[in-house]
């Protein structure tokens, strides 16, 4: 199979509060963090991400796959995989993993020296951690 060199990647950081969503250019190599979905409610999730999929109209998705410090995967591995397969099955979309240890760590630390407030950093956590994965996933091809 022929992998898709151009065009739009939507970038999801999994989690089962909040799932953080980015969009990126893969010819172009750019990417910025786009919203945070609330994750509680299934059915509203999934009915925000396919608006994102039909707005955006991606040529693939890629998911951040928490492991430990060690690389051993957990029980949020396999619940991110899930959802990447989800994701794949819904929107007939290739979906990409990238090993997003400490994303979250580094988007907050990222938001505070950015003078972001504490109360405001909550809400864009997420979608700085997605936007974190897709810039390694674009790095990386």
């Amino acid at each position: 199979m022929h992998e898709a060199a151009t065009g739009t990647v939507l970038a999801f950081d999994y989690g089962t509060r909040r799932i953080g969503v980015a969009v990126g250019d893969l010819g172009q190599r750019s990417a910025h963090p786009l919203t945070t979905i609330d994750a509680s409610d299934r059915a509203a999730s999934e009915a925000k991400i396919t608006a994102l999929v039909e707005e955006w109209r991606p040529a693939r998705l890629v998911v951040g796959v928490p492991r430990s410090l060690d690389g051993t995967e957990h029980q949020m591995t396999r619940s991110a995989r899930a959802f990447g397969r989800a994701l794949s099955r819904r929107h007939a979309l290739p979906v990409d993993e990238v090993d997003e240890r400490l994303t979250s760590v580094d988007a907050e630390a990222t938001l505070r020296e950015a003078g972001v407030d504490r109360m405001r950093r909550a809400g864009l956590v997420d979608a700085q951690a997605a936007f974190i994965i897709l810039r390694d996933f674009l790095e990386a091809r």
